[in-house]
């Protein structure tokens, strides 16, 4: 097996630090001359795990004579975006995004009604998204806005962290989609028509009841058909062009 080389290990150590929270988003690496103190390596070791760090995202460098590298903690939005990087080089298309999105939000719903906590974790959130959706009813901008966050809000409290992590990636970058060839364009496809907004709120009210009632088959089956039926295939615009990361803001 290759052995590691002492940039690595070094890079390993500070990784390490940011990871447990040891270090906070926002703070500074310690100061070269502390880590060549500390690990008694040399200058271009420290800079080579400074640019390992760098390339993965964890930390600013900011060269200089006042320089250093300022920390970044891991967050959602940040996977969303290299996912979305991913895809793109792929020339993954929308309707591919989708239908990942078919496939896998209902097991989230499932877990959101499986949830003993739910009253208090997740109802809530999805209770006040459908009531300012009945309220935006004549808002086809703003009823779109809010119908994606229902979905978003169902997958980030699903419960479980891996599922929210991955599908709640795949709902950012479906949200960014939606946002920038829908909304910042006034492309309301069929959202225009006020009987299809009235026709998902009463889909996202079911799915809603079932997971109030704790019933997992039956959320997982109203997510299911939501998708089957055209919930998220109604914004009128062409879903076989490719995913797009530069649209997401994060």
């Amino acid at each position: 097996m290759r052995q590691p080389r002492v940039a690595e290990i070094v890079a390993s150590s500070l990784r390490s630090r940011i990871l447990s929270g040891a270090l906070a988003d926002g703070d500074m690496l310690p100061k070269q001359e502390e880590l060549l103190a500390e690990f008694g390596v040399s200058p271009p070791c420290i800079r080579e795990a400074f640019r390992i760090l760098e390339t993965e995202g964890l930390v600013t460098v900011i060269r200089g004579n006042v320089g250093g590298a300022i920390v970044h903690v891991p967050h959602p939005g940040t996977a969303a975006y290299m996912l979305g990087l991913v895809l793109q080089s792929r020339s993954v298309s929308l309707l591919d995004l989708l239908n990942g999105m078919r496939l896998l939000e209902p097991a989230c719903a499932a877990e959101a009604a499986l949830r003993p906590d739910r009253a208090t974790s997740v109802l809530p959130r999805l209770r006040a998204n459908i009531d300012a959706s009945a309220a935006a009813i004549d808002d086809p901008a703003a009823f779109i806005g809010l119908a994606r966050a229902f979905h978003s809000e169902l997958v980030n409290n699903c419960g479980n962290e891996t599922m929210s992590l991955v599908v709640g990636a795949l709902e950012k970058l479906w949200t960014a989609q939606v946002e920038t060839l829908a909304v910042d364009r006034s492309v309301h496809g069929t959202f225009a028509d006020r009987a299809l907004r009235l026709s998902l709120l009463s889909e996202h009210e079911r799915i809603y009841r079932a997971i109030e009632e704790g019933d997992a088959t039956t959320a997982e089956r109203a997510i299911r058909e939501h998708f089957s039926g055209g919930g998220e295939r109604r914004h009128g615009f062409d879903t076989s062009v490719t995913v797009k990361a530069d649209t997401l803001r994060y």
